[in-house]
């Protein structure tokens, strides 16, 4: 794999993408993914209580379109930029991959890196199916989807380290995901299996992630990484608390309930 072949493989909306307008977009705007979060935050009490006395709807059909957009997005998302870091790796080797800005400028990676940081605000939508189905509402689902949005917009203005990274292990743990929703939400059978890679996949990305903040943070002190102490330890933060509420809901779903099955047999 060479430059010249990514550089021919670009698509016209990639070309034609200007990164320097998104970047001072969100560098005047990134608050506003707090005010997100507020009125999210806001929906998901208020439309609890008002779905407290109301039947649930059903909502099959655009839950499916719903998650089979996302799937289809994240598959892209994680082509793309898998592409683009693949390269970076061959090329440069991890330093560079982890070191390296050209992620949020680069030919394919620059479409891709914006449209990864705003796709969290829509993402929110998630929630509106859980509460008007009646689903059971966990707190990791929530915390985790504030978080993402807050974390993704203040790191995308700064064109922080690592940030190629961190999008591409989430575009590629999101196909799978959204792709799973839309098979259930279809009414396909799925193997419990699969809820369980899925699970472990996000595991292994949030402890990945406690890697690229120390990689980071290390090179950050020899002046090759362009991040600052405040970014690394909100982000360490951050994937810290998902990998201890991840471990626990792989136990609370999954080995909790065999060990109540092996127990009732």
């Amino acid at each position: 794999m060479n430059m010249s072949v990514l550089t021919l493989q670009e698509y016209e909306f990639e070309k034609q993408f200007n990164e320097n307008e998104a970047i001072q977009w969100m560098q005047e705007n990134w608050k506003k993914s707090f005010l997100f979060s507020a009125l999210y935050a806001a929906f998901i009490f208020g439309g609890r209580h008002l779905m407290n006395k109301r039947a649930k709807f059903e909502l099959r059909k655009p839950l499916v379109l719903w998650s089979l957009t996302l799937a289809v997005f994240s598959i892209f998302g994680a082509l793309r930029t898998g592409a683009y870091m693949v390269y970076i790796l061959m090329t440069k080797g991890l330093k560079q991959s982890v070191c390296d800005q050209s992620f949020y400028n680069g030919p394919v990676s620059k479409f891709w890196a914006y449209a990864f940081v705003l796709s969290k605000a829509p993402e929110l939508g998630d929630t509106i199916f859980i509460i008007l189905r009646k689903q059971k509402l966990i707190f990791l689902h929530w915390y985790h989807h504030i978080t993402v949005l807050l974390y993704s917009w203040y790191s995308y203005k700064d064109m922080i380290a690592g940030g190629g990274w961190f999008m591409t292990m989430n575009y590629g743990v999101h196909a799978v995901m959204y792709s799973y929703y839309a098979l259930r939400a279809a009414g396909f059978r799925v193997s419990r299996k699969f809820a369980m890679f899925i699970t472990l996949s996000q595991i292994t990305q949030m402890l990945m992630g406690c890697v690229i903040n120390y990689l980071v943070f290390y090179w950050m002190q020899q002046d090759q990484c362009h991040s600052h102490f405040q970014n690394i330890f909100w982000s360490s933060l951050m994937y810290l608390s998902y990998l201890v509420l991840f471990c626990h809901f792989f136990f609370e779903a999954y080995i909790g309930k065999m060990k109540k099955t092996t127990k009732a047999e």
